[in-house]
């Protein structure tokens, strides 16, 4: 599982970093969040998938 985010979506509330911290980070100059994993390891899905579907303006999209 791979995944990026959707800059002009992102509304920088850093929700996805609070679910899952071991894939994103809060860029607080930009005031966005960061993916700083490229594969997503098997153990980490289901909190990445909790993030998606947490995110209020569905900026965070998969590339399987």
């Amino acid at each position: 599982m791979k995944i990026k985010i959707d800059y002009d979506l992102c509304m920088g509330d850093g929700h996805c970093n609070e679910v899952c911290p071991e894939v994103f980070a809060y860029d607080d100059e930009k005031t966005e969040a960061r993916v700083i994993v490229e594969e997503i390891p098997s153990s980490l899905e289901e909190r990445v998938k909790q993030a998606i579907e947490e995110c209020d303006t569905d900026a965070i999209l998969v590339e399987e």
